[in-house]
């Protein structure tokens, strides 16, 4: 059963004890023409139906507040998902909150039943002497040999009682009244407490749900960058066969060269037998090329200062820049390309390609592909349109077929140290003499030189004759 309810139930019998157990003092004092007194008696049951009443109304109109308030926070949980863990801490911090004052309650209302326990058992006392006073005096009346003095100190005693009794009622109707106070406040915690469940439970799974969402989305996310992924792979595959197979034309490739070619600066130094310094310097240019790991800048041997002979020059120091308009980095080391030493590499780092700020070109994978290919005078800026043939007793080479040349620009005459590019932009290779073209498959050194201000251990009249023989000893239509 419902405490309030209860508490109720015990105000009403409380009430009837006291209107039926009232004393009938006029038929006791009939003789003696006593003032007649009547215990007031208050309608405490209509009086806390009609609290009860309102009570529950406020309870009713709070409920209904509540759950409005309810509906509104739910709703700005739907629009903002990204709070709902800190409502959820609010709420747990509110329930919290209100369980102590929910306890709180309790014990004051545990506190108000005892002192209503107390003053109960005060009225019940009070009625016992009221009782035995009655009879006293019904006694005395009876035997009228009460002296007026001691009836007129009983009737004093009487009223003293009645009063009390009177004032205990009221301090029970306000411990009532203060009971109902106590357990309407604890029924709208109580109410709270569940609203704040409710929103604890519901925020909890607007979470889950939220944070399902956000798995799916993840999920579909992933799904579209793989897709994503996929089709970047396909457009750069597409892109790179569009771009293997689109013919460039002669004046695109030239205007490319001119545009991204590498000033090459070369100084070689030594003393001859008299004491006489004899230095020696080229300047050529070329471009950057790379097989996609390593960056290399090409030329042929013929436009540095070194020289294929027998006996070879023994350099004491060698040195050498790369520029690109205002940029330019040093020539660390020279290699001599295999299979045929007379193109020369000179390679540099990725941060030091980046900082000349020029196209890298690569070397064609496929160098069959096109029958024609466009030749570069790298010195004396011509260039001209050409057609090679394959010479099966040189594969590393094709030969320049003199019946198909045509130039577009400057006097086109092919020589040694010529560039060749494919119709696709990419690089062919170098030309050995005035017909043949050595193809660049890789980058393989057969021996390198390492620049610096004293070279003399590395013996470079021994390699430079070494590698003269080895060119001799080549085909002549080679040489």
């Amino acid at each position: 059963m419902n405490r309030s309810i209860l508490i109720v139930i015990c105000d009403f019998l409380l009430v009837s004890l006291l209107a039926f157990s009232s004393i009938d003092i006029n038929n006791a004092f009939k003789e003696r023409s006593a003032p007649q007194i009547k215990p007031v008696v208050a309608d405490v049951q209509a009086e806390s139906g009609k609290d009860l009443t309102a009570v529950m109304r406020v309870a009713l109109e709070e409920e209904r507040k509540n759950r409005d308030a309810l509906m509104g926070e739910l709703a700005r949980s739907r629009e903002a998902a990204t709070k709902q863990q800190a409502l959820l801490a609010e709420r747990e911090r509110q329930t919290q909150t209100l369980q102590g004052e929910l306890q709180s309650r309790e014990q004051e209302a545990q506190k108000l039943q005892q002192q209503q326990a107390n003053l109960q058992e005060q009225y019940a006392s009070a009625q016992t002497n009221l009782q035995t006073l009655a009879h006293q005096l019904q006694t005395s009346s009876t035997e009228a040999v009460i002296s007026k003095e001691r009836l007129a100190a009983l009737e004093a005693e009487l009223r003293k009682q009645t009063e009390a009794a009177a004032a205990l009622q009221q301090q029970m109707a306000s411990l009532a009244r203060s009971n109902q106070l106590v357990l309407a406040e604890r029924q709208q915690l109580a109410g709270q407490l569940q609203v704040a469940e409710v929103e604890k439970r519901h925020a909890a799974e607007q979470v889950v749900k939220m944070e399902e969402q956000v798995k799916v989305e993840r999920e579909e996310k992933a799904k579209l960058a793989e897709g994503v992924k996929v089709l970047a792979n396909q457009s750069q595959d597409l892109a790179r066969e569009v771009r293997e197979n689109r013919q460039l034309a002669p004046n695109t490739i030239f205007n490319e060269f001119v545009t991204n070619r590498v000033q090459a600066r070369f100084d070689a130094f030594r003393s001859t037998v008299l004491g006489i310094d004899s230095s020696r310097r080229k300047d050529t240019e070329t471009i950057l090329v790379t097989d996609g790991t390593n960056i290399f800048a090409l030329c042929h041997v013929h436009d540095t200062p070194l020289t294929f002979f027998n006996p070879g020059t023994e350099w004491e120091s060698l040195s050498g820049t790369l520029s690109h308009n205002e940029h330019q980095v040093p020539i660390h080391s020279l290699s001599f390309c295999w299979p045929d030493p007379r193109a020369v590499l000179m390679p540099l780092s990725q941060a030091e390609s980046k900082q000349l700020a020029c196209k890298v070109y690569h070397i064609s994978t496929e160098p069959y592909k096109f029958q024609d290919a466009v030749l570069v005078g790298a010195r004396e800026g011509y260039y001209g349109e050409c057609r090679f043939q394959i010479d099966l007793s040189t594969p590393d080479y094709v030969k320049l077929d003199n019946s198909f040349l045509k130039g577009l620009f400057g006097k086109f005459n092919p020589s040694r140290g010529d560039l060749v590019f494919s119709k696709t932009g990419e690089l062919l290779g170098l030309m050995a003499n005035n017909t043949y073209c050595m193809m660049i498959h890789s980058f393989n050194p057969t021996a390198t030189f390492q620049f610096g201000p004293d070279v003399r251990a590395q013996h470079t009249g021994d390699t430079l004759a070494r590698l003269y023989s080895f060119v001799a000893g080549m085909p002549n239509k080679l040489q």
